[in-house]
């Protein structure tokens, strides 16, 4: 009885909290908050914004098709949360006391931790689900959508836990900025920033990626660096950004990775190693990354299902090897990196040339103040998706899709063809 009435408790907070939207705060406001906010208005601001989105993604995982809500890492997924959003809501009515923030940093900390393999346990459901059922196209096309969403509200999550975190174990907080360590003397405000040299994370992601290229194919592509900006503004010596490094790190990584894969490959029998470009571009609007390899391009018909998290050809990653090579195996690599940049409402597009090579470019905002959080939102358009089939094409080629550059798929094994399993890039 008492288990029941706990469901009915915790089951009617979920409704109260989904019912608010979250609240997106710019990189700017993260600045302010940071320099001028004390950590009783952090606590105040948290202990309503963390429930509500939980709240507004715990729903949505509610709403997922059942066979997979039945996945034994779904469930885990699940009760994750479940125990987070309680935890939090511990917190709903306690005073600001200096014991109380103590011991809300703590339970964050712990909650990071505890949603540390969330990718990767979620990905492992959707594998669950793929080997024991058959998985049609509404589903399919569910999963997508829900991927999206709840690998973005994570990644906000995250942010705003870390950024808690990092400022109140640093007691930054209406304090000056710290210098950090590095030949620029970055300025951080908790994970963010203010003086991200765009070049030196390129440089420190490629070396990394390097050095994984090296051990797998006893030799790697060199790396070309080009820098410009936009004519009407003042030159600088390094091009900066008010940005999350780690953010801008796990996409040129993995993009790093990706490329270096194809180079090795399509020119192993030369045994010359053409070198990717990183053209670096600062304009009014944005801040631009082009990394371009000659690693023989993608199919057109292909390139689109690389952002597909139900279109791994890698195999399976074993447990052991969960943390030696991020989302190894699981196919997120390209999709969670586009959150990446979208989370900021930048975005990562990719351009390929087959028989020639590869085109990816990263776009951030150039300004903090237009930096927002891009959100998920619970709402009935929401549900309404999820209980909705997929529309009949209106156009004359049924497999066509204007808005993806989508032209022809074989979605019936879910499986991509051969060919594409040389284009598609995997980690080392």
């Amino acid at each position: 009885m008492r288990l029941t009435a706990r469901f009915h408790t915790i089951s009617k907070m979920l409704d109260f909290y989904s019912q608010f939207n979250p609240s997106p705060l710019s990189i700017k406001k993260f600045i302010d908050f940071g320099l001028n906010a004390s950590e009783e208005k952090s606590f105040i601001f948290l202990r309503k914004e963390l429930p509500v989105r939980l709240a507004n993604i715990m729903k949505e995982i509610a709403l997922l098709p059942e066979n997979l809500l039945r996945m034994p890492s779904v469930i885990a997924v699940n009760d994750w949360y479940m125990r987070s959003f309680q935890e939090i809501l511990e917190f709903e009515k306690k005073d600001p006391t200096p014991g109380t923030m103590e011991h809300f940093c703590n339970e964050l900390v712990k909650i990071r931790n505890r949603h540390s393999d969330v990718v990767e346990t979620m990905a492992q459901g959707v594998l669950e689900l793929k080997e024991s059922h058959d998985v049609d196209c509404h589903t399919e096309h569910s999963i997508q959508y829900f991927l999206d969403r709840f690998y973005m509200s994570r990644i906000s999550i995250r942010m705003l836990i870390n950024q808690h975190i990092n400022l109140f174990s640093a007691l930054i907080f209406g304090g000056q900025l710290e210098n950090a360590p590095g030949p620029n003397r970055s300025k951080y405000i908790g994970c963010i920033d203010t003086q991200c040299d765009v070049v030196s994370v390129i440089k420190d992601a490629y070396e990394n990626a390097r050095f994984l290229c090296d051990q797998y194919y006893l030799a790697s592509p060199d790396l070309i660096i080009n820098q410009g900006q936009h004519n009407d503004l003042q030159k600088e010596e390094y091009i900066n950004i008010v940005y999350v490094p780690s953010h801008l790190y796990h996409m040129l990584f993995e993009l790093f990775k990706n490329s270096m894969r194809a180079v090795m490959e399509y020119h192993n029998s030369s045994n010359e190693f053409p070198p990717i470009t990183v053209a670096v571009s600062k304009g009014k609007e944005d801040i631009c990354l082009k990394m371009s390899d000659l690693g023989g391009g993608i199919r057109r018909s292909t390139t689109d299902h690389l952002f597909k998290y139900m279109y791994s050809t890698a195999p399976q990653p074993s447990k052991s090897d969960a943390h030696t090579v991020p989302l190894a195996g699981y196919g997120y690599g390209l999709p969670i990196s586009r959150l990446y940049a979208r989370y900021f409402h930048g975005d990562l597009v990719l351009l390929s040339c087959e028989g020639y090579g590869t085109d990816t470019v990263i776009y951030m905002k150039a300004l903090s103040n237009e930096a927002n959080e891009l959100l998920p939102i619970f709402n009935k358009t929401t549900s309404k998706f999820y209980r909705t089939t997929v529309q009949t094409g209106d156009w004359s080629n049924q497999a066509a899709n204007i808005g993806d550059r989508q032209i022809s798929i074989n979605t019936k094994k879910h499986q991509l063809p051969q060919s594409a399993q040389e284009a598609l890039t995997r980690a080392l």
